[in-house]
């Protein structure tokens, strides 16, 4: 619970009892997930609290959200080597509806033109996942 602690901190975010909760749980998490999930997964803890602390997470770069067009928000946990989640991909079964998180591929950065400074970078492809291809 100290390590915890200490991650949450040293991201910005104050360790609350809630947030250290929530970060415990969704810290066990391989593979994307919902607030739902995250609901069926800790029954005794309200939604709003929830999602509360998973928004910060994002905005603290220790989540990513994940918009693969499903229309839930998703979330993975950020293992990227910057805070900026550049060329970070994630890949949406178009059969089964999961998201995987494809951290040892990356895409190259897109040039953009003159004016624009890119802040973060989300990538989603589209496809059937090997557990569907059967």
């Amino acid at each position: 619970m100290e390590r915890i602690e200490e991650h949450l901190t040293e991201h910005g975010v104050k360790p609350t009892a809630v947030r250290i909760l929530v970060w415990e749980q969704a810290s066990r998490q391989q593979e994307t997930f919902t607030l739902s999930d995250m609901e069926e997964w800790m029954p005794h803890m309200d939604r709003s609290s929830i999602f509360r602390a998973l928004r910060l997470f994002a905005e603290h770069h220790l989540l990513h959200e994940i918009d693969d067009g499903s229309g839930q928000q998703k979330y993975c946990v950020c293992r990227c080597g910057n805070s900026r989640h550049i060329n970070h991909i994630h890949f949406t079964c178009m059969k089964c509806g999961q998201t995987y998180c494809l951290e040892d591929y990356q895409i190259p950065i897109v040039q953009l033109p003159e004016g624009f400074d890119m802040e973060e970078a989300e990538y989603v492809i589209k496809g059937v996942c090997p557990y569907c291809k059967n």
